[in-house]
């Protein structure tokens, strides 16, 4: 065990998967693969495991399709891939994994595995990055596709641990890496290769008036809220699912039976973001319960910082939605 910036740890759980198993490859784009401990310890996944056939080497072209493209041929003969796509090209793998990846068990059987990982750099909902470099939430559009799993890590343990887990599974796994829950964050990580069971969720905080279920990157802002929520003497049970898909409703179904009250806040935009989802679950499963949810509008993100400030589902407005509920 031992302090680990996020990028570090999960590469770490990359590394220590590549060592174990020689036919896993990972290719990626311009975004070289290096990180660093606070210690001075360096992972630098292009200098150990070299380029072809293990890894792109110092990048390809910028090339998603083609990259997703091969990725998805290999694991469709069996080897385990890892290909990371760039935020602005979120929806390219769609094609490969709706014709494709997602099918390849069920058409045959069972018989074939499709043991790969499309590691998505997710957008931010911050000041200057405006329209294509905003876009959050476009793991939804990945969790209605039949034969996929979803994970979607919020702090370094559950990047290692969910990395380690997805590379290691049969199916496809769309693996959401937010930029915003990884900055400046370091935490004690396991050295040793553990995984995070995909489809088990955590309890962040125990509760007994809200259930808040929150993942990356809202889980920024609920953070920041909990201190405002326990001076307004609102106890919430805070949920982070970490996998979307399969989702821990059991988990989530047994906080709401306690609460009575379910606030769901995802950066998604608010038509068919995936915290709609999780409130239609639960309000089928438990008539007569409360539910809120707020999200980011249905627009692109501004580039303004105060209109950032206005759209973005913040601390204070989590505070005024969980205040709200409390009335109900």
């Amino acid at each position: 065990m031992s302090l680990k910036p996020y990028a570090y740890a999960q590469l770490e759980g990359v590394a220590q998967e590549m060592r174990k198993n020689k036919h896993l490859t990972y290719y990626w784009e311009y975004a070289v693969p290096v990180a660093t401990k606070p210690n001075g310890e360096i992972i630098n996944i292009p200098k150990e495991f070299g380029g072809m056939p293990r890894t792109s080497g110092g990048g390809w072209a910028i090339d998603e399709q083609w990259i997703v493209g091969a990725a998805t041929g290999v694991a469709a003969a069996g080897l385990p891939c890892i290909c990371q796509i760039p935020s602005m090209a979120q929806i390219y793998p769609i094609e490969y994994i709706y014709n494709q990846a997602a099918k390849l068990r069920h058409m045959t059987g069972g018989q074939a595995t499709m043991p790969l990982v499309i590691w998505v750099d997710g957008g931010s909902r911050t000041r200057g990055m405006a329209g294509q470099h905003t876009e959050t939430g476009y793991e939804s559009l990945y969790t209605h596709l039949p034969g996929i799993k979803v994970v979607v890590p919020s702090n370094a343990y559950d990047a290692k641990g969910l990395i380690v887990a997805a590379i290691n599974d049969p199916d496809p796994v769309i693996y959401y890496d937010y930029p915003e829950v990884k900055s400046g964050v370091i935490m004690d990580v396991p050295d040793e290769s553990y995984q995070v069971e995909i489809g088990k969720g955590i309890i962040r905080q125990e509760g007994t008036d809200i259930t808040l279920v929150s993942w990356a990157p809202a889980t920024v802002d609920v953070t920041k809220a909990l201190p405002g929520l326990k001076a307004a003497g609102i106890s919430v049970e805070v949920i982070d699912p970490r996998t979307l898909k399969p989702l821990d409703l059991d988990m989530i179904l047994k906080s709401v039976k306690k609460t009575g009250k379910l606030l769901v806040v995802d950066h998604a935009n608010w038509t068919n973001g995936f915290g709609s989802h999780i409130i239609a679950e639960v309000v089928q499963a438990l008539p007569g319960i409360k539910a809120r949810r707020i999200s980011f509008p249905d627009a692109p993100g501004p580039g303004a910082g105060n209109m950032m400030a206005w759209a973005r589902p913040d601390a204070p407005k989590i505070i005024d939605a969980a205040k709200g509920l409390m009335r109900v």
